[in-house]
């Protein structure tokens, strides 16, 4: 079982950068896929990107490719999303979550999840 807390968000300029770190509690937390989900209001919840438990492999959405990268540091219980380049519509409530299922691209397959933080990006 695991507990997740999200931190990082908060207000930044268009084009600049954030780090959002996902601190995890429990055991096995290597054996997780983790994902970062995002979601605007009134929109449903957004894949933004994966990684496997050993951290070699990873996932982006079409529109986070190049500009986010997603991390893992298991010694630490970690997982990190640096977003660069954000553009006003990168605002969001951002998720960090974990599965223990091969398919990581859907919300519906997470079995735990963080209470989210804020991200907006001014224009």
């Amino acid at each position: 079982q695991v507990q997740l807390v999200e931190s990082g968000g908060g207000l930044v300029q268009a084009g600049g950068s954030l780090r959002l770190s996902c601190a995890a509690s429990g055991r096995h937390f290597s054996n997780y896929v983790m994902g970062w989900f995002r979601q605007a209001p009134g929109k449903g919840r957004e894949f933004v990107a994966a990684i496997n438990g050993k951290g070699d492999s990873t996932d982006y959405a079409d529109s986070m490719k190049g500009r986010f990268t997603i991390s893992r540091d298991n010694a630490k219980n970690t997982v990190y999303l640096q977003m660069n380049s954000l553009k006003p519509e990168d605002t969001a409530v951002y998720y960090c979550a974990a599965t223990d299922s091969y398919y990581y691209g859907s919300p519906t397959t997470y079995n735990y999840w963080g209470q989210g933080t804020q991200v907006t990006v001014s224009s």
